[in-house]
């Protein structure tokens, strides 16, 4: 029994040492790992800091580019709806009429269904220039009528008198807008729409050709709407300002200067 005692002495000994070596190598592990927290805390400062600054740089730029090469404002359409001429001219006619038609002047039919136009139709959003203008409700039918109307009709086009050559270049400015913004914020965009005039199999790339097909200019338009939504989420923009159809306003928020994540 007392030898057994000495032998189970020893081994606890043994076992006590071997404890402590334990003990000290996990208060070494310990320091190590708050070390490392310590830098991995500082380091994440770091990055917070850089990822700051490179968003106001990207917000600098962004402001740069829609300020002196991509400008974008409301304007309001100088012409004079018929409907308010024929009132004037019509004194029989009576105010639910008047009511009539000014509801009706307030929708638009759209892929299938009525759209309402807050703004009346009086106005519009443009791009470069206050003479390239797109239409605020995202009514592009004039590009589609006078794709019909030259395929019937002979004779020499009045470019210059055009609207479908300025819904055309508006669009055109902004898939090259938006290119760029993907570019400078670093998002990938989800559609893949080019504003470049080559030839390819199917033609002229989207809107820089001519007489392009319902269809294709259709979807070449659901393509740029659905990049220009995907930038919107990326930055943050408030969803209650968005509208799958208003493309050039929805390209205003995004880079307004009010848009507090514009760069993140």
């Amino acid at each position: 029994d007392t030898e057994g005692l000495l032998r189970i002495k020893e081994e606890n000994q043994k076992h006590y040492r071997r404890a402590q070596r334990h003990q000290e190598k996990k208060e070494k592990i310990q320091r190590h790992n708050r070390k490392l927290g310590e830098l991995v805390e500082k380091k994440s400062h770091e990055l917070r800091t850089q990822y700051e600054h490179l968003a106001n740089l990207r917000r600098a730029h962004i402001l740069e580019l829609t300020s002196v090469i991509f400008p974008m404002e409301e304007v309001k359409t100088s012409m004079r709806d018929p409907a308010d001429v024929s009132s004037e001219s019509d004194n029989a006619m009576t105010s639910s009429t008047v009511s009539k038609l000014a509801e009706a002047r307030r929708t638009t039919y759209l892929s299938g269904r009525w759209v309402c136009d807050d703004h009346n139709g009086d106005t519009s959003i443009s791009i470069t220039g206050p003479w390239i203008i797109l239409p605020n409700n995202g009514d592009y039918s004039a590009y589609y009528s006078w794709v019909e109307e030259k395929k019937t009709t002979q004779g020499p086009d009045m470019e210059h008198n055009n609207p479908a050559h300025t819904i055309s270049a508006a669009l055109c400015y902004a898939t090259q807008l938006v290119n760029t913004l993907s570019l400078i914020l670093d998002v990938n965009l989800p559609k893949k729409l080019c504003n470049r005039q080559v030839k390819t199999q199917q033609g002229n790339h989207e809107f820089c050709g001519e007489n392009l097909s319902r269809h294709r200019f259709t979807r070449a338009v659901k393509k740029l709407n659905a990049n220009i939504l995907h930038l919107c989420f990326s930055q943050h923009v408030n969803l209650d300002l968005l509208h799958p159809l208003h493309t050039l306003r929805n390209l205003m928020y995004l880079v307004s200067p009010d848009t507090e994540n514009l760069g993140r």
